[in-house]
């Protein structure tokens, strides 16, 4: 538990050390807020399912890019050899590195909550419940990303390969559950259960199912796996 925690500051000082983790959160913040305060002043709905149905679409990039050099940097720098020579594990370095990235994702949805704490102060009997729900929901669908970020990461030594790769597997989870009509009718199911869309929109509706917990968690625990297995065969290659 010692080397994932100074794997995890590691990795949160590379983030703030930087620019990059404060550029991303000022993209992220600004093309959120756009979409809650279009609605809320444009339209005239004080109602948060807007920014739970956009974040979602900007998780798409936003996560990719601050996870593609978590492992590709390193490969590229040759620390990774280096530190496997330490006495870290694999699992190690991957799970600091994925705590790292979903403390970041969750730093970035809380300044979201402005528009939370401004919806329960003019929306018209807003559902706390439902809206905390709603932000779990978001967390899970970001450590899900994260972890296949870091799957695309372990794959190669380019960040922006690593980019590509973690965005192609994530948009197709992503779109599974917009294609059902173009399916046969015998792979809709599987192809909705397999959908991360599906599984969110449960839950952002304040109904937290244990089918869908089981669903994050196992899809976090088989790219996070995969991810270990990537680095064990570079390893010894």
């Amino acid at each position: 538990m010692s080397n994932i925690r100074l794997i995890y500051r590691k990795e949160m000082s590379a983030y703030f050390d930087s620019a990059v983790a404060y550029i991303t959160f000022i993209i992220f913040l600004l093309i959120t807020g756009w979409f809650f305060t279009s609605s809320f002043f444009l339209v005239g709905q004080s109602d948060l399912r807007i920014l739970f149905n956009t974040v979602p679409v900007v998780f798409l990039f936003f996560i990719p890019a601050i996870t593609m050099g978590l492992l590709a940097r390193e490969n590229h720098a040759g620390t990774m050899e280096f530190l496997t020579t330490l006495p870290v594990q694999e699992a190690d370095i991957v799970l600091g590195k994925f705590f790292a990235s979903v403390v970041l994702i969750s730093i970035g949805l809380s300044f979201t909550l402005v528009h939370f704490i401004t919806l329960l102060f003019v929306g018209t009997n807003p559902d706390p419940g439902a809206l905390l729900a709603g932000y779990a929901g978001l967390v899970l669908v970001g450590a899900v990303y994260a972890s296949i970020g870091l799957l695309g990461s372990a794959v190669s030594n380019n960040q922006i390969t690593s980019f590509l790769i973690s965005f192609v597997i994530i948009f197709i989870l992503f779109l599974l559950d917009k294609i059902l009509l173009f399916v046969p009718s015998f792979m809709a199911g599987i192809l909705q259960f397999l959908s991360i869309e599906y599984h969110f929109s449960n839950i952002r509706r304040g109904v937290i199912d244990s089918r869908n917990l089981i669903y994050f968690f196992s899809m976090i625990f088989f790219f996070l796996t995969l991810s270990i297995r990537v680095l064990e065969i570079r390893k010894w290659r």
